[in-house]
């Protein structure tokens, strides 16, 4: 598969005190590669997670879901290759049985094991195949953040990986994310597999809050093609073995910081995805202004960021502004006609519900070549604001949508 040309190179990221990666080959699908990863968390780890809004979830999101409210890890399993998802009963006793293999060899709760599954819809992941393959990755050597990040992949074109620091308490965290994902994007709550680890020493439920607040502005901001998966789900594991006091509220020392960085890793990681957007040739930026409220503007954002008119348009670099008008008109949100504007890049080309007369299409065009794509809409209407991103979409998502199962 070709490389997507908005790809970026795979950052040196250190290692988090307390986490030991392991992948191997369980051979979900017929191909030369590893497709599990075996990840072992120090005692006392705590773990927080955003899962998808989907009404029809994995067994393994239902699991990850009830496992979240006792806030303790000691083990991921990430499968590639197999969702698992709507496959009943068999389905559950896969996820069931992934643990309690776990479990029994690691001296852990089932409750502590967390898996996600990632690939074909409807069929039961096969347990045979991935007991083999835990079996395999228990007494594989370590590995880094490099093969994790490309054994959790499926359709990605490139491994997505960032880290960040905060000083927290005196003393210097490090927080490390891996991410996968790159089409059946556009969720409510996360993208389609991510995992979040850090040393620093946080309480569950204060890092649930920081999870969830880092992922309204970043992953709940993403799109690549207007459909949210089945499987959606971001997990942050914190080993604390960094040593600092252990953040329980936002007066803790340090809070501020820890909350900052967290955001900006899963602003980093979140591009990082629509960057890989099946078929993407350019990232779309849209930023919407003046809306009644912050939801509002929101709404309308993503209904510009999911509309294929629009999004095609870019794709033949074409500043088709008509097609904005028409996915603000739509979204369902008050807008009024001739009080929105609209700019492509720094150029404005529309306001007061006509094109900007004389405008000078020349920087427009120059700018629409470009990789990076930014779309301003402000409606005049209040001190709502929202920024989303999105990619175009090409015939390259018709070829690897059409032949996915192949």
């Amino acid at each position: 598969m070709q490389t997507s040309p908005l790809a970026t190179p795979f950052p040196d990221m250190p290692p988090i005190d307390g986490v030991e990666l392991r992948v191997s080959r369980a051979r979900y699908k017929t191909w030369d590669r590893c497709d599990l990863t075996f990840v072992t968390l120090a005692e006392g780890t705590t773990v927080a997670g955003v899962l998808t809004q989907s009404r029809c979830p994995s067994p393994e999101v239902e699991w990850c879901r009830a496992a979240l409210t006792l806030g303790t890890a000691r083990a991921l399993v990430v499968n590639a290759g197999n969702s698992n998802a709507f496959t009943g009963s068999r389905g559950r006793a896969a996820v069931e049985a992934i643990a309690a293999r776990v479990a029994a060899t690691h001296a852990c709760k089932p409750s502590d094991v967390f898996v996600a599954s990632t690939g074909v819809i409807g069929v039961p992941l096969p347990v045979d195949k991935a007991e083999a393959g835990l079996d395999a990755a228990f007494t594989a050597a370590p590995c880094g953040w490099l093969d994790m990040a490309e054994t959790i992949g499926t359709t990605d074109t490139f491994p997505k990986g960032a880290s960040t620091t905060a000083v927290v308490d005196g003393r210097t965290v490090t927080l490390v994310g891996v991410i996968k994902g790159s089409g059946m994007i556009a969720p409510d709550m996360a993208t389609m597999l991510g995992f979040v680890f850090t040393d620093a020493a946080v309480d569950p439920a204060f890092l649930q809050r920081a999870l969830t607040a880092a992922n309204a502005p970043s992953f709940s901001c993403i799109t690549v093609d207007g459909d949210t998966s089945t499987s959606d789900t971001v997990l942050a594991f914190a080993t604390g073995k960094a040593g600092n006091r252990p953040l329980t509220d936002d007066d803790s020392l340090g809070a501020d910081a820890f909350r900052a960085a967290l955001a900006d890793l899963c602003r980093q990681l979140a591009l990082l995805v629509v960057r890989d957007g099946e078929g993407a040739t350019k990232l779309i930026r849209i930023d919407v202004d003046g809306a009644e409220s912050d939801r509002s503007a929101h709404r309308i954002a993503m209904s510009i960021a999911n509309s294929p008119l629009v999004k095609t348009a870019i794709a033949g670099e074409d500043a088709n502004w008509g097609r904005v008008v028409m996915a603000v008109g739509k979204a369902g949100e008050p807008a009024e006609r001739d009080s929105l504007s609209i700019r492509f890049g720094a150029t404005q080309v529309a306001s007061g519900g006509l094109a900007v007369e004389g405008y000078d299409e020349a920087p427009v065009a120059s700018h629409l070549k470009g990789q990076e794509v930014e779309i301003g809409v402000d409606l005049n209407l209040g001190e709502g604001r929202a920024t989303v991103w999105s990619c175009d979409l090409t015939h390259g998502y018709i070829s690897i949508n059409a032949d996915y199962r192949s």
